[in-house]
């Protein structure tokens, strides 16, 4: 629940009198999925149990307007598709965007090179080639772009791309490196040109390009794979004298900037810069970050604090995945149980070891995703959409964990839990959908719900425990009983 949006003694005797008072029957669709083997499974039938919690809905309290849920275009990803049957790649990203599918609406790619591509490569491989007269997006050609086309031409109802760089040509840095380093002083006017040229680059492949993070993971990653460092101070001065008035002078001005783009701890020292003044503030249309601080927490207290440094600008979460992992093939139950670690189980320091216990995937997606917009988030993507049963193609021998692992020597295709758990989401709470509040009794469920452009309500429900849970679901005089199975999360649908 929103540390803001706590509900009252008052409130909770509310929340009683109108479970016990509610005489019409409330018309919902309930879809869950759960360990015991739901997928998006349409629920009908509900029994009602002794002990009976309470949900209110009040869609007149509104919070942010969801910009959408998605995954990332990666070239490990666009790769694999291009390895397996026409069919299961067909498959594969209609499961993605298809109306009947997952329908993405918000999605990620990289800017040269990242630890999911196959080698290290520069749309500038030219050193010295200030004006980029040598700049192209070639590596893109065979697999990232097809596959981003392929998208469009399966989306019936569109979706926003923002592109991410891990660093630019080692030539602009100063350790003269693909990783670690800062970019060059002299180069930072050449590097505001790179997101201008990449924009048309782009659009003269049909992609529109809705906006940027500036850095991925500007802190860095441990000097493993693609990066370039960034202080806070360094990132804005770049944005606010560099890219912002580039991008304003080339007519790209209405492109969307997001700074940060790393864990959520360090929230505080990045918006208290990148907001700093009017003239900083302007360029800057929101925050990114990740989830990879923790297993299981969320960082509320720092989202409420970005929210509020920034109220009407975007809180995005741009990357997260089940890291330093490979995937379960076909092991639906892996999911659900809590096996799965994270870097921080070798390699935090002792005083942060208790933010990274195993942790059970599906519970980190759910926990985050409902955490987030209930903590002013108003987007949320997943990293790699596909990746193989190593949990590659990755330079760096990186392994991570995709909604959907393929196997590309027998053209096999696994949708793990993880794909519905995304669609819960994604599929139901659509761009533009306002968060309202939601007022649940029960501490052992977690609870969001937004309303639609189109007037429907999504409710997503969380149950972690090992218990079937029952509660009354309340929108103003009108009422469901719904039971939830252990280890489920479950979306409800009230249409007008």
């Amino acid at each position: 629940m929103k540390l803001i949006r706590k509900s009252s003694f008052f409130m909770l005797i509310l929340m009683t009198i109108a479970s016990c008072t509610s005489e019409k029957s409330l018309s919902v669709e309930v879809y869950e999925t759960s360990e015991s083997g739901h997928k998006l499974t349409l629920i009908s039938e509900f029994s009602k149990m002794d002990s009976v919690s309470t949900i209110i809905l009040d869609p007149e309290k509104k919070y942010q307007t969801i910009s959408g849920f998605g995954g990332a275009f990666t070239e490990s990803s666009a790769y694999l598709l291009n390895k397996l049957s026409q069919q299961n790649r067909d498959t594969i990203l209609k499961a993605y965007f298809a109306k009947d599918g997952a329908n993405y609406s918000l999605t990620r790619t990289h800017m040269n090179s990242c630890d999911f591509s196959l080698t290290n490569y520069s749309y500038t491989p030219v050193a010295g080639d200030k004006e980029l007269k040598h700049f192209t997006i070639q590596e893109d050609k065979d697999d990232l772009i097809p596959m981003i086309k392929d998208a469009m031409a399966i989306s019936e109802d569109g979706f926003n791309i923002f592109a991410s760089p891990w660093t630019a040509a080692p030539w602009m840095k100063d350790n003269n490196n693909w990783v670690g380093g800062k970019l060059l002083p002299e180069y930072y006017d050449t590097w505001a040109l790179f997101f201008s040229k990449y924009i048309d680059a782009y659009k003269a492949e049909g992609i529109e390009i809705w906006g940027f993070t500036v850095e991925n993971e500007p802190h860095g990653n441990g000097n493993n794979w693609e990066s370039m460092h960034f202080s806070p101070k360094e990132m804005t001065d770049f944005v606010e004298f560099h890219l912002g008035p580039k991008l304003e002078a080339d007519g790209y001005g209405d492109k969307i900037i997001l700074g940060y783009d790393q864990n959520r701890a360090g929230l505080k020292e990045w918006v208290d810069e990148m907001y700093r003044d009017e003239n900083s503030s302007k360029y800057f249309d929101g925050t990114a970050i990740h989830w990879y601080e923790s297993t299981y927490d969320y960082f509320p207290e720092a989202l409420q604090y970005a929210h509020n440094k920034a109220p009407d600008k975007y809180l995005i979460e741009t990357e997260g995945c089940v890291d330093s992992e490979v995937p379960k093939w076909q092991d639906d139950a892996w999911y659900w149980r809590k096996e799965a670690t994270d870097w921080g189980w070798d390699w935090a320091s002792e005083k942060e070891k208790h933010l990274h216990p195993k942790y059970a995937p599906v519970n980190r997606y759910a926990r985050d995703i409902i955490g987030c917009l209930n903590n002013w988030v108003d987007g949320w993507v997943d990293w790699n959409m596909v990746l193989d049963t190593q949990g590659g193609p990755n330079w760096f021998k990186n392994w991570c964990v995709a909604p959907v692992i393929v196997d590309p020597e027998k053209d096999e295709v696994y949708f793990t839990p993880i794909y519905y758990t995304m669609a819960h989401f994604s599929k139901y709470i659509r761009p533009g959908a306002e968060v309202i509040d939601a007022i649940n009794s029960d501490k052992d469920l977690m609870v969001t719900a937004a309303k639609n452009p189109d007037g429907s309500i999504a409710v997503v429900i969380f149950n972690e425990g090992k218990e079937m849970k029952n509660f009354d679901l309340n929108l103003g005089e009108v009422s469901k009983n719904i039971t939830i199975s252990p280890q489920a999360i479950q979306t409800i649908v009230i249409n007008n």
